[in-house]
């Protein structure tokens, strides 16, 4: 599990078992301090680390990854990669909780520059995932925790305000419209969406055998405690 804080950038490349990270010394985040089998969110996608050097570590991909996610191009150009090693129970939650499992790409369709932030204007490639997408909700872009300030009507195209640290800090100042991302829907939004399909096919009390309705998420539940 990651948080959306990126700690460092690296550079991407193909090697025979899956893709290779080199870390700069000046990035932040230590190869040697991470041990084998350790999960690293690299643009969103967590991997873990089965080689460690002096220079960064080796992970193996698999090809559901390689198909869903913008790794397999970005390691073809030696791309740069934001990086996030798993959170720690005892560490802040200073994003929003983050899988590491990325629902599709998306495509940047814009990208303006505004007085105090960035304006950066991003689609889903598959429109159907925008049923997870409001105002303020929160979205994983290339593993970075960000807000979103409004959407269409289907919330299949979106947009986010950068503040500049962001911005100077993570991969986002590299992108340039027609780009791909990775995107990662907000877990809360998913396992919602999944409990009220559930009590909707008729599953309501089988798990404790009552047939009473009380304690069950329905819409307008969510709708009286704020999740309009």
């Amino acid at each position: 599990m990651f948080t959306g804080l990126v700690q460092a950038v690296g550079q991407l490349q193909r090697w025979s078992g899956g893709v290779e990270l080199l870390v700069p010394a000046e990035s932040g985040l230590d190869p040697a301090a991470l041990a084998l089998g350790d999960s690293v969110a690299v643009d969103g996608v967590c991997l873990t680390v089965t080689q460690r050097s002096a220079h960064g570590f080796k992970a193996d991909v698999s090809e559901e990854t390689l198909a869903r996610t913008t790794l397999a191009a970005k390691a073809d150009r030696r791309g740069w990669v934001n990086l996030e090693p798993a959170l720690r129970l005892a560490d802040r939650l200073g994003g929003h909780l983050v899988s590491g499992h990325v629902d599709g790409q998306g495509t940047v369709v814009a990208v303006e520059q505004q007085p105090a932030s960035w304006r950066l204007v991003l689609r889903w490639s598959n429109p159907a995932y925008g049923r997870y997408v409001c105002e303020k909700a929160s979205v994983a872009v290339d593993g970075i925790s960000l807000t979103v300030a409004d959407c269409s009507a289907d919330g299949a195209e979106f947009w986010i305000a950068v503040i500049p640290h962001t911005w100077s800090s993570t991969t986002l100042q590299q992108l340039r419209v027609g780009d791909a991302v990775n995107l990662e829907a907000d877990l809360l939004a998913k396992y919602t969406e999944r409990l009220l399909a559930w009590r909707g096919q008729g599953h309501a009390g089988a798990a404790s055998g009552s047939t009473r309705s009380e304690g069950v998420i329905t819409p307008g539940w969510l709708a009286e405690h704020g999740w309009s």
